[in-house]
């Protein structure tokens, strides 16, 4: 029998291989959504396919499975340490999930993923769901195939719960429909306290801002969180996309903001976001590096630092007595509007149609309609037909809103077109996460504020780093909530700082 290092290390090998491999997949992406001609799509969707099945054909392996075996099954198993044994857990799952899925199903997801994406950013631009609609379905269904293959796999009781573990380890609807009754019923209450309450003037938040003068702002909030993006050791970008994202690998993680000259303030918190997902990947530990464990826990931990950074340091009175007279002195265009009521501007509690746009309170609901809406595609009670019209629908259910074209409904973001279902409940649980690190911080750091208004950004970051980044992927969210914050996942947190936020910003 081959030594346990040495199977150990070999197996090793293969995953720096495969993550190699992911990242330039990945790269493929950035450029398909920031630097790519439009006639570049086909050609693209080709290579992204060419890619899957490799990374495939590298994830299923049967050289994989037996070192895995021979692993698994070595008497001196159990004496590896805590991030080998994690390392061989992650591989297995990996290695079980990939195997589950045809090569053929597998690269033509990829194809059809980059189909969609390409025409849906068209059909948006158009106001147009027809071209969108076929696509999609198509789409919709390749991942239904993926989902029931994986449902074995993954032990999940209905196919939506084996995407929603894509993202989620660990969470199923039931229990995120759990989660979701309580915190709705929370943002409806101060939903109704806030519109019954004076409302703030936002009209100054639609000055014109050249698109020049809103680059130099997204730099000078880089430098204040420390996202470097211009140091001879620079491991970031700022590009523009359709859609702000986030996408690299240690050394190189690139975000991206969508600018609106009549919108600035719009960038201000996409930047702020997409930073708060390129620091959790910056802080990763360098020590493992193309290790299964130099990840991120989930997504649900990914939106809870982004949401973070973006909202609960971004939109406080703090963080805006210390930045405001730069963003001043930036866009030229705010000098006659005083710093308390430009946080209350943009504080404001709204119901609107773009979750994007949506301030803290309502952004829930905008996740909500979307997690009722894929359960109900994945249980056919939806089909693609009808998606624009039940989408309007639980729009003026919930938030009051009318839906005027499919661009700013059923269009408007991008998850679906890529194939990401499953994705969306992540962004709530981030921001229930974010409550919770919230309140331990508060325990620990009781002056943050304080440093926050002197321009210290940077405990907090250590923080959040010790506490979070460091970890990696060598817990399941479950665990690592309790770790990070010493309690299981909680609701009552996250409406606790709403409820304390805004009973001040409007004075009930």
């Amino acid at each position: 029998m081959e030594s346990l290092t040495s199977a150990y290390g070999r197996l090793m090998e293969r995953v720096k291989s495969f993550i190699v491999l992911q990242t330039a997949a990945g790269l493929l992406r950035w450029d398909m959504r920031t630097m790519m001609p439009p006639a570049g799509v086909s050609l693209r969707s080709e290579q992204l396919a060419l890619l899957e099945r490799l990374r495939h054909r590298m994830a299923t392996d049967p050289e994989i499975g037996k070192l895995l075996k021979e692993i698994m099954g070595h008497p001196g198993f159990e004496s590896l340490s805590q991030v080998e044994r994690r390392n061989v857990e992650l591989v297995k799952k990996t290695y079980d999930e990939a195997t589950a899925l045809p090569e053929e199903l597998v690269a033509e997801t990829a194809k059809q993923r980059a189909i969609t994406v390409s025409v849906w950013e068209k059909a948006k631009a158009a106001r147009d769901y027809e071209p969108f609609k076929p696509e999609l379905g198509k789409l919709l269904e390749l991942r239904k195939k993926a989902a029931e293959l994986l449902m074995e796999v993954k032990e999940t009781r209905i196919p939506y719960d084996a995407l929603i573990d894509i993202y989620e380890p660990k969470m199923t609807a039931e229990e995120i429909d759990r989660v979701f009754t309580e915190l709705r019923s929370g943002l409806v209450k101060l939903i109704d306290k806030c519109l019954s309450s004076e409302q703030p003037d936002t009209s100054f938040l639609h000055r014109l801002v050249p698109l020049e003068a809103q680059r130099r702002v997204s730099r000078a909030l880089a430098e204040f969180v420390g996202y470097d993006i211009s140091s001879g050791r620079a491991w970031g970008r700022i590009d523009e996309s359709e859609h702000p994202f986030t996408s690299g690998y240690y050394g190189d993680i690139r975000i991206t903001t969508h600018y609106y000259e009549d919108s600035f303030y719009k960038s201000v918190f996409s930047v702020l976001h997409e930073c708060g997902h390129a620091l959790y990947d910056g802080n990763l530990p360098e020590e493992w590096r193309y290790q299964p464990v130099g990840d991120a826990c989930s997504m649900g931990f990914h939106e809870s630092q982004s949401r973070f950074v973006e909202n609960i340091v971004g939109r406080s009175h703090e963080f805006w007595s210390r930045f405001y007279p730069r963003l001043r002195e930036l866009v030229g265009v705010l000098d006659d509007v005083e710093l308390q009521d430009f946080v209350r501007a943009v504080n404001v509690v709204k119901p609107g149609k773009i979750r994007v746009d949506a301030d803290e309170v309502t952004y829930g609901l905008h996740i909500i309609i979307r997690f009722e809406l894929e359960k109900a595609l994945f249980e056919d009670r939806v089909d693609v037909d009808e998606l624009p019209q039940v989408w309007n629908e639980r729009y003026e259910k919930y938030l009051g809103v009318e839906i005027q074209h499919p661009s700013e409904g059923v269009m408007q973001d991008i998850h679906w077109s890529s194939g990401s279902y499953g994705y969306f409940p992540s962004y709530a649980l981030g921001n229930l996460i974010g409550g919770q690190l919230l309140e331990a911080i508060q325990r620990e750091l009781p002056h943050w504020r304080e440093k926050i208004e002197a321009g210290d950004f940077g405990e907090i970051c250590e923080w959040l780093r010790m506490h979070v980044h460091r970890y990696g992927n060598l817990y399941d969210p479950p665990e690592l909530i309790e770790v990070a914050t010493g309690s299981p996942l909680r609701v009552s947190p996250f409406l606790r700082y709403l409820e304390e936020k805004y009973s001040k910003l409007y004075g009930f």
